[in-house]
């Protein structure tokens, strides 16, 4: 009998107590009606266990949390669904690879804080999951502790996630499923009480600056005119997915073949992503069961138009290439845009750009402008085999591929309007250029391993030996062509380039760069397992790693780990007890660290113009004179023969347990400290520089996190439970050689890293509405300066995160809601401050209506200041608009109807199922802005994740 279990947005799922049958059976006993189902946990180098015999901390996720969200990476759907686990969206962007996975805190402040990402057992990278369909996972694992992660040494200081990939199952009939999803996704709005056409003028004129001031107030009264230009810069995105899977098994052969394809609108005009993809999942064993082996092949092509590059670092604050800031800056009072393309516009107004022209820029930017697409395929692809020498030692291998390749195409576009004002200012008769840019990026793996299990009375001892080894290639290449004519010029065709001339030379002149880059890592290392009884148990792993991005004296470092755990369960004391599982663990050991520069220990030598030779007399360098009008040289990369590892070192405590199959969960403690931290290290400005990189700094992540699940109903058609996890990070820097104190974010000792460095804000003075600021020595100022900042203790990374919800199911109908938090974070909302800056609205940029209750004589009791206040610039240091990114945000909810073979009677068709689901509907924060989600320094330039509404079907034949 096949029993197929629902497991819906879970924290950690324990599957060791009884399940019982939906199915009605009279005649059996309830013996026959039960069955122990005991919870698999997907571990390092394709390693399994139970969850009875797990001493690591680890959390796996099923397919069926995957499977049809209305999300392009699979990343985005595990928000919320455990404990301890950061998992952030920072860009709403269909097909952007900017996601946040933090697991147990920020283990490095220079080095990569990314977990490593490892697809059916070859190393990947993050952005690979946009090419990953997610209804092909079967398994999303999560390793935290140092018994989980050691085994991968050098690249897991930040937590390994393990993905394993659906296959066929042997002896299994042809099965055959489709789904298809249909999503409408809408921009959310901020909260900044933006101004309406009319009451932009009116603060104009309260402002004394912009087209305001010079109306009179009866015509600002009947001024009518109020664009819309959020509907103009966004859309309600459609989007459809897609997904034919077969699978089937013979006595020796199983195979699981899936195509997908996506095609996803973005909520602002010219942003849109679309992907293709093609799994073949082969497994085999000989006829004696000796010989088992797999082939894995992974491929997809993907095709997306995003604002500007993954970072979007050309459009920060930029005014005129951001559309994000035209749907709140654009002036309200300006007439919708008639112009046709950047020609029309520039025949309307020519070179003025400012005077909140800026709207009508960003507006033909996005109508094709600016035009920036990128091309990926990506090909994930590994053999595999395993061969018994005896029935006791075998002996595998398994080795593959991860491939990409990258191609951005960027141009400003013939007629464009900014093409068409820089040509403008050179004298110049075209304008524009196109940028090609062309990454392949291929890892070599190969893991060889020998195993001895064996079993004798009550005992079981598991060891193993591998050899791991890592090649990768990294290659770029880029070529720039400035000067496109419109008549014969089309994106991406290589045509209309304007011939260089050697007579004009700044105006048409190409460029072409390269780059190339060759790593690798080897590393040998041993597991040992040993049970007693399944009462006891007792792990172990040791690795020795080398790599090439440190010295030659420092390229081998050594990690390790040791874990036991104690099955209270199985103890004769605990007959009758009803606890399914009562298991206290325990774990201890290093990773590693390796992911900080390309080649860390260089150095480069620049060289310096003769009337450009720097003054290094202090951190601010000057341009000096230089000696007798000669070129110089200077380092512009220190070397360092001493930079070694960052090391993790970590201490996890944890209970897992199930009573009596009703409620069941898991708590942990740990302890992480990272120490020879990649950091700045000062040296005498002799050497040109004023440091060099290096180990500097110790820092602490200590924390608690646990996850409950409660079956509040299990009746045989009737079913209801209810789940939570938690997770509590305290991060701490807890030494540092000379830190870096001069900014408004800093890492200072003894708080947390990244932390805000800023003078309080007060307030406004009621006497003459100037901001009222609080100095380092506790009195009021209206002039703070730099030396006024102090340590807040606080940073954007939150110190609370988990998630909550319920599974419900009657018959065929169900529902399902999860709910996602954090708290204890705090980003500063610079936006915000945008729009409550009356020089912007002088300039002609919409701000917000508040502005129309600032302080005026009449109005001293306001908590907006003065429009013409003299300290308005000082703010930019204070604490006035940092906030709190506390949210509470329902996250996913699902409704929906399973049609059963009895139901569907004679049809070829074993289960069709119907549902409606909505992601991000609603978000419970004091926060003003887009999106809350992202956890970022700063607010400028965020793609908000989107609210998403979707209908599908899933039919199993």
């Amino acid at each position: 009998m096949n029993v197929k279990l629902r497991v819906l947005t879970a924290g950690v799922l324990f599957f060791t107590g009884q399940v019982v049958f939906a199915q009605k059976d009279t005649t059996g006993s309830k013996k026959d009606k039960e069955q122990k189902i005991e919870e698999i946990v997907v571990l390092g180098y394709s390693k399994t266990s139970t969850k009875a015999k797990s001493s690591a901390s680890s959390v796996t996720i099923g397919s069926e949390t995957l499977e049809n969200r209305p999300n392009i990476s699979v990343l985005n759907s595990i928000q919320g669904t455990a404990p301890g686990i950061v998992a952030n969206s920072a860009s709403g962007s269909p097909g952007s690879g900017k996601f946040n996975i933090i697991i147990r805190g920020l283990s490095s402040l220079n080095g990569s804080t990314d977990p490593l990402y490892v697809i059916d057992g070859i190393i990947t990278s993050g952005s690979q999951f946009r090419n990953l369909n997610p209804n092909d996972i079967d398994t999303f694992s999560i390793l935290k502790d140092a018994q989980a992660t050691a085994i991968y040494g050098n690249r897991a200081a930040n937590g390994v996630v393990v993905i394993t990939t659906k296959g066929g199952k042997f002896n299994s009939k042809l099965r055959i499923s489709y789904d298809a999803l249909t999503s409408f996704s809408v921009l959310p709005k901020t909260d900044y009480n933006m101004s309406s056409g009319q009451q932009l003028l009116q603060v104009q004129k309260n402002a004394g600056g912009g087209k305001g001031a010079t109306m009179s107030q009866n015509d600002i009264n009947n001024f009518t005119t109020n664009t819309d230009w959020r509907d103009l810069f966004s859309r309600v995105g459609m989007s459809q997915q897609h997904t034919l899977s077969v699978s089937a098994g013979g006595e020796n052969i199983s195979n699981f073949v899936s195509l997908g394809y996506v095609d996803s609108e973005g909520n602002i005009r010219g942003t849109d992503f679309k992907r293709f993809t093609l799994r073949n999942n082969l497994n085999g064993k000989s006829n004696d069961g000796k010989l088992t082996f797999g082939a894995i092949i992974g491929l997809g092509f993907s095709k997306r138009n995003q604002l500007d590059d993954e970072t979007n670092t050309a459009i920060n604050a930029n005014t005129v290439q951001n559309p994000l800031f035209g749907t709140v800056l654009s002036a309200p009072y300006l007439a919708a845009p008639t112009f046709s393309n950047g020609l029309g516009l520039f025949n309307q107004i020519g070179t003025a750009s400012g005077n909140g022209n800026g709207a009508y820029i960003l507006y033909d930017n996005i109508m094709g402008g600016i035009r920036n697409q990128f091309t990926e395929t990506s090909l994930t692809a590994n053999v595999s085999g395993n061969y018994k020498l005896t029935s006791d030692l075998s002996i595998g291998n398994r080795t593959g591929v991860d491939y990409k390749n990258y191609q951005r195409q960027f141009a400003r576009a013939a007629n464009g309007y900014l093409s068409l004002v820089v040509a403008a200012g050179q004298g110049a008769k075209y304008g524009g250029f196109e940028q090609f840019n062309t990454v392949n990026d291929l890892t070599f793996n190969t893991t060889t391993n020998i195993t001895y299990n064996h079993s004798f009375g009550d005992h079981t001892i598991t060891a193993a030996a591998y050899l791991d080894y890592i090649k990768v290639n990294w290659q770029s290449y880029t070529q720039q062509q400035n000067g496109l004519d419109p008549l014969v010029w089309e994106f991406g065709a290589g045509t209309g380039y304007v011939p260089f001339n050697p007579a004009t030379p700044n105006i048409y002149r190409p460029s072409a760069s390269a780059l190339k880059v060759t790593a690798g890592t080897l590393a040998y290392f041993g597991t040992l397992d040993y049970d007693y009884q399944g009462k006891y148990g007792v792990s172990g792993v040791i690795r020795r790693d080398g790599s090439y991005r440190f010295p030659k004296d420092n390229r081998w470092e050594t990690f390790w780990s040791v874990a036991g755990r104690w099955n209270v369960d199985k103890e004769n004391f605990m007959e009758g007890s009803g606890f399914n599982l009562l298991k206290i663990r325990a774990s201890l050991g290093t990773t590693g660290n390796q992911n900080l520069f390309t080649v860390a220990n260089n150095t480069n030598v620049l060289t310096v113009g003769p009337s450009s030779y720097l003054d290094y007399n202090g951190p601010n360098p000057t341009t000096a004179p230089a000696y007798q009008s000669l070129p110089g040289y200077y380092l512009a990369n220190l070397g360092n023969q001493n930079l070694k590892w960052e090391e993790v070192k970590q201490l996890d405590l944890g209970v897992d347990f199930n009573y009596k199959g009703l409620v069941e969960g898991t708590f942990d403690y740990y302890q992480k400290r990272t120490s020879r931290l990649f950091n700045s290290i000062p040296v005498t400005y002799v050497t040109g520089q004023g440091s060099l990189r290096g180990n500097n700094g110790v820092m602490d992540n200590k924390g608690v996190e646990g996850s409950l699940r409660i079956h509040i109903l299990r009746k045989a058609n009737t079913k209801l439970s209810v789940f939570g996890n938690v997770g509590y990070n305290s991060n701490k820097i807890i030494s540092m050689e000379a830190p870096d104190l001069t900014g408004d974010f800093v890492d200072g000792i003894g708080g947390p890293a990244d932390q805000w460095q800023l003078y309080p804000y007060l307030g406004v003075n009621p006497s003459n509405g100037e901001q009222l600021f609080l100095d380092i020595n506790g009195n009021v100022t209206q002039t703070p300066t730099a030396g006024d900042r102090r340590l807040t203790g606080k940073s954007p990374m939150p110190k609370y995160t988990g998630g909550f919800g319920f599974n419900f199911q009657h018959d065929g109908f169900f529902v399902d809601a999860l709910f996602s938090y954090q708290k204890g974070g705090y980003i500063y909302d610079n936006l915000y401050s945008w729009v409550m800056n009356p020089s912007y609205a002088a300039s002609g940029l919409n701000v917000s209506a508040d502005l129309l209750n600032a302080w005026t004589p009449n109005n001293t009791n306001a908590t907006v200041p003065s429009l013409s206040a003299v300290n308005s610039t000082l703010e930019g240091s204070s604490d006035r608009f940092l906030f709190k990114s506390d949210f509470v945000r329902l996250k996913n909810v699902s409704v929906g109807y399973t049609f059963s073979k009895k139901t569907l009677g004679n049809l070829p068709i074993n289960s069709i199922k119907v549902f409606a689901q909505a992601e991000n509907i609603y978000t419970f924060t004091g926060w003003k802005g887009f999106d809350v989600e992202p956890i970022t320094t700063y607010s400028l330039n965020v793609y908000p994740n989107p609210k998403t509404y979707s209908v599908g079907v899933n039919v199993d034949f």
